[in-house]
């Protein structure tokens, strides 16, 4: 087992949280607009899911630029940025705007410049509902799902082959500023679950979410079956691609909610 059965459940407990969370906030917004007059990302519906991985890509680049010259204070400012902006979209769903502004902007803070882990996790379960909120309305179930196919396989590659996404968790883990969830525990041990697995498969769920309503939640049930079986596996001290397992509890639970769909 990857991490003890209590650290375990703890991180699948955060995941889920996160999701239903995020598919709150992407409710709200499938009926309301941004705030502040904010655009979301003009894409074409055909091509959309490769628009998206580019900008994935270009992303990651600008990281491993980041980590092969040790540039921190780049890294916290962008992480900053993007905080701030994730978590005053999520707050605004059921805050006044001004208040969640502000309020992201304090979250942005504490996750750059303060070390408590248990604040830290707090502030990241509101970062994937603002990331839904921009992009669950633009993307179908299609292009949602050949994008968690792209970013499965890129996952693996990343991962087992080039190994680049592991020197960007050690990198971000020594940082301090993880973006995704963290549970140290034992000695110099700790538990990560990086964003990139918390988000897609919340705005495949979100997309579900548009066209099939709440049977949608049971698509994040699934994904933390899968989540629970990748670590229950999984061998200490070592690194695995998340997407893959996760995609497949995505499609699993996807299958699900047509078939009660149909039942119902």
């Amino acid at each position: 087992m990857k991490h003890n059965l209590q650290v375990t459940l703890i991180l699948i407990g955060l995941y889920l949280l996160a999701q239903y969370i995020g598919l709150f906030v992407t409710s709200v917004y499938l009926e309301k607009t941004l705030p502040f007059d904010i655009e979301r990302p003009e894409l074409d519906e055909t091509y959309s899911f490769l628009q998206i991985f580019v900008a994935i890509l270009i992303v990651t680049f600008l990281v491993m630029f980041i980590v092969k010259y040790e540039v921190g204070i780049v890294w916290k400012i962008l992480f900053f940025i993007s905080i701030w902006y994730t978590v005053m979209l999520s707050l605004s769903s059921f805050l006044i705007p001004n208040l969640a502004l502000v309020l992201g902007l304090v979250a942005g803070y504490f996750k750059v410049f303060q070390k408590n882990i248990v604040v830290n996790n707090l502030i990241e379960l509101f970062v994937y509902g603002g990331l839904a909120a921009l992009f669950v309305p633009i993307l179908t179930l299609v292009s949602i799902s050949l994008l968690l196919v792209l970013i499965s396989i890129y996952d693996m590659i990343a991962v087992w082959k080039t190994k680049h996404m592991v020197k960007m968790a050690k990198f971000q883990t020594k940082e301090g500023i993880f973006p995704g969830f963290m549970i140290p525990y034992g000695k110099d041990r700790v538990a990560i679950l990086g964003g990139g697995d918390v988000g897609f498969p919340l705005i495949f769920a979100g997309v579900v979410y548009s066209v099939y309503g709440l049977l949608a939640l049971v698509v994040p049930v699934m994904v933390a079956v899968s989540l629970f079986l990748l670590f229950y596996f999984g061998e200490k001290s070592k690194y695995y691609p998340a997407m893959p397992f996760l995609s497949i509890g995505c499609f699993v639970g996807f299958g699900l909610v047509r078939f009660l769909s149909v039942v119902f």
